[in-house]
């Protein structure tokens, strides 16, 4: 089989989320994963959440562009990946976060959906 050539790296670099309010939105990610949050650090337009691995995830408010109108996917935009998903379902459900697609599991592969505080569809699955 020939390989094409490319200049594009097959990596996924960075997940941008789009986000009404970027301090408010910087906390509750930062709640969500565990992490320390520090409102000082955080300044318009992004903030990207220290995160491990190679991907990044920012957070993006738009505030140099103004005519920006924030349109929360309903979609799935990636998954968080968890080692037990019912200590994470549980986890999800005591902070109050919605949860728009309970716990599936197809074999050893399970996942749920939840929203952020903007209403983005995020998942969290154990593969």
């Amino acid at each position: 089989m020939n390989s094409i050539s490319s200049p594009i790296t097959c990596k996924v670099n960075n997940v941008f989320i789009h986000v009404s309010n970027l301090r408010k939105s910087a906390e509750w990610y930062s709640a969500l994963l565990g992490i320390p949050f520090d409102k000082n650090v955080v300044e318009s337009p992004v903030y990207n959440i220290p995160i491990s691995g190679e991907t990044g995830l920012t957070l993006d408010d738009h505030t140099f562009q103004p005519s920006f109108k924030l349109a929360p996917s309903n979609h799935v935009l990636f998954n968080f990946y968890v080692k037990d998903i019912d200590e994470a379902y549980i986890y999800i459900k005591n902070k109050g976060i919605t949860v728009v697609k309970e716990i599936e599991r197809i074999g050893d592969f399970a996942y749920f959906n939840f929203q952020d505080l903007d209403g983005n569809v995020l998942m969290i699955c154990n593969c």
